[in-house]
């Protein structure tokens, strides 16, 4: 049933939105044969409402100004107040509230002048939106109040849609929560006679909130599933935003295991999707479950990491929770020096957070019904009559006589004491040319000094970069070539038989391979430490890297017994190709390296947020927690392979400063004997900060 009703809605969404533009083409096509004239005007504001009710803002525009210089030359009443409140419209959809909110007072008096109330009705409603959206609560409801009224007499149902909107938005804003639900619900009812489905789950999702600061949490609940009951496709970003609210509900509620079901979702969509601001509400909601259900190491770390998301985030809010969670932890533990702290920090933060909200607008103690000034949206002007004009003028005029006396006394003194000033001057220059030719010796021997200590510097550490480099080539180089020596030796003597010569082919194989990567991350960062690199960056295809890079490790994972699982996809990214070949080549190797016969190496590449995602995945021996933090380090670091392969440990380092010259992310994710996923991150376009 669900399935049909989802169907029928789609196609009268889509005969809607066809509906539009025919509406929109036909205009456009009766517009185009008209004579100027005001039935022109009023075609071309027929059609102007069209392009902004389909959002259109910038075809609207157009059309509004070619409108209002027709109707300025016809002296067209009507279409000159309508153009400038359309252009209004325009400019607060742009977020140009200079300029919409002129429009509006223009086009009020305008209305005024034509006794027109609806049209006034709709000015304020609009205003009211403007300043609710600026945070000035009261002067918004003001007008929106102004606004209601009027349109439900008219019964203007997309006017009203708004007017409730908004109402309910600054009613929320201020606390006024039994003001604001009333207004959500009248915007509810008419958002649903419109099937404004955004609407409605905007408004559904206020409820749910508001109901939840009542501690209403089963009408919470409704709401919020509502939400989800009604979402279809693609909605994972809505599911995202909704099922760690929901979660946190039912864990209110006390229903623990729907509480789970719906917090691990909703851990799992925003992980994927790296929001943030839902992954925090959710860390401290699994904590707050796993602490009620005793789980502490488990909770203590959920919410220590939401901790660290606020403080980044800046969600003083969440913050606080997790401050109380953390007193509720070391509480549990015994832990009571630290409970303190952390209550400490509660009560501190709680205390800036009421300061905030000490301002709120006396709105929130009005009485139901708000009495409105009506000369709320007026300014007061000073009043002069002709005779206080006349006596201002004279007076004025005294003052100005006044003012050249002095003037000219001050002139006159000016010279003499510029006069003075000159000989001053004149006797001293010579004082003062001396002092600034020693001072500037001065500074060119503390350049000179500062230069030499650079010098100094840089030499030190190249120095450091030769020393380090003799150390890896005299000791991990030297042992593959003496390997590969002694093959070469035992060849000669002739003392291999075909048997012995066969096994050992693998051997000289894997030396040889270790030889060439070593040599080739030696050259590289040898590099990187004793000259600035300089990316050249360019559009390039992801896919074709993989393709070459992938190629010279064939044989290599046929011997070992690897399988390649090859997910990438042609995509482009901006970066230095050569430095993205290298950094594949040493990931590959790396995943080659810890992977033994049956396991499993599989490349992809995808789009998120508008940069490349790039992921090399193995099966192998993992990374443990400890070691993870030393691998992108220029310290050497390294591990033997499963089959003995050995490295320098500067494959990874080279990797993440390559990566971060083209303004990119590496990182690793991993979990010992089940394997690890090392994941790149480069822009799809030149950065705008290059």
């Amino acid at each position: 049933m669900r399935k049909i009703i989802t169907l029928i809605l789609f196609w009268l969404l889509m005969f809607s939105g066809y509906s539009q533009t025919k509406e929109i083409d036909s205009l456009t096509i009766e517009l185009a044969y008209q004579n100027q004239d005001s039935t022109k005007v009023d075609t071309s504001l027929r059609l102007i409402k069209a392009l902004y009710d389909t959002e259109d803002y910038n075809r609207a525009l157009k059309y509004i100004i070619e409108s209002e210089k027709l109707s300025t030359s016809l002296n067209y009443t009507k279409g000159i107040v309508e153009t400038t409140y359309y252009k209004a419209l325009v400019y607060a959809q742009k977020d140009d509230y200079i300029n919409a909110v002129s429009g509006y007072t223009k086009s009020k008096e305008m209305y005024k002048a034509l006794k027109d109330t609806l049209g006034i009705a709709k000015v304020n409603n609009s205003i009211g939106l403007i300043e609710i959206k600026r945070g000035n609560y009261t002067k918004g409801l003001q007008y929106s109040l102004a606004a209601i009224k009027i349109l439900e007499s008219k019964n203007l149902k997309n006017e009203l849609r708004l007017a409730y909107s908004n109402l309910a938005n600054a009613y929320y804003n201020i606390n006024a929560f039994d003001k604001a639900t009333e207004f959500y619900l009248k915007a509810l009812n008419i958002q649903e006679q419109m099937n404004d489905q955004q609407g409605i789950n905007e408004s559904y999702t206020r409820l749910a909130e508001l109901y939840s600061n009542k501690k209403e949490h089963r009408k919470a609940i409704e709401y919020y599933e509502k939400i989800l009951g009604g979402v279809s496709g693609n909605s994972d970003s809505i599911r995202a935003n909704i099922l760690p609210k929901l979660g946190g509900e039912y864990l209110k509620f006390n229903d623990f295991d729907k509480a789970q079901t719906y917090l691990v979702q909703a851990y799992n969509l925003n992980i994927r999707s790296k929001n943030q601001e839902n992954l925090l509400t959710v860390l401290n909601n699994l904590g707050d479950l796993n602490l009620q259900e005793n789980r502490i190491v488990l909770a203590e770390k959920q919410i220590l990491e939401a901790g660290s998301i606020a403080k980044e985030i800046d969600n003083k809010i969440e913050l606080l929770r997790h401050y109380e969670l953390m007193k509720a932890i070391d509480s549990t533990k015994r832990n009571f020096d630290r409970a303190f702290i952390w209550q400490r920090k509660y009560y501190d933060l709680q205390k800036v957070l009421n300061k905030s909200a000490i301002n709120i607008d006396y709105i929130t103690k009005a009485p139901p019904e708000l009495e409105l000034d009506p000369n709320f949206d007026k300014e007061e002007l000073p009043k002069t009559n002709l005779a206080t004009a006349n006596k201002i003028d004279k007076e004025n005029q005294e003052e100005s006589n006044k003012f050249k006396l002095i003037f000219y006394a001050l002139l006159a003194a000016l010279v003499i004491v510029s006069t003075f000033l000159v000989l001053i001057y004149l006797k001293r220059n010579s004082t003062i040319k001396y002092t600034q030719e020693l001072e500037e010796k001065n500074i060119k021997i503390g350049l000179q000094n500062e230069a030499f200590s650079e010098q100094t510097k840089h030499l030190e550490s190249v120095n450091n970069v030769k020393d380090k480099l003799f150390s890896i080539v005299s000791h991990d180089l030297k042992d593959s070539l003496s390997s590969i020596n002694g093959f070469i030796d035992l060849l000669k003597d002739g003392s291999l038989s075909r048997e012995e010569f066969d096994g050992l082919i693998p051997e000289l194989s894997e030396n040889a391979n270790n030889a060439s990567l070593l040599l080739f991350n030696l050259l590289n960062w040898s590099k990187s430490q004793m000259e600035s690199l300089e990316p050249k960056p360019s559009l390039f295809d992801i896919q074709e890297v993989f393709e070459n890079k992938v190629r010279l490790i064939e044989q290599r994972m046929e011997s070992k017994g690897i399988n390649l699982i090859d997910h990438s996809l042609r995509d482009f990214a901006y970066a230095d190709k050569s430095m993205f070949e290298i950094v594949v080549q040493n990931l590959l190797a790396n995943a080659l390296k810890f992977c033994k016969n049956g396991d499993t190496i599989t490349i992809s590449n995808h789009i998120s947020n508008g940069s490349c995602i790039v992921s090399i995945a193995d099966t192998g021996a993992g990374i443990s927690k400890e070691n993870i933090d030393k691998l992108f380090k220029n310290n050497s670091f390294t591990t033997v392979g499963t089959n003995n392969e050995k490295g320098t440990g500067l494959g990874l380092s080279i990797c993440k400063e390559l990566v971060e010259l083209n303004h990119g992310k590496i990182w690793v994710e991993s979990t010992e004997n089940i394997g690890s996923t090392f994941y790149v991150q480069l822009p799809k376009s030149k950065p705008n900060n290059s």
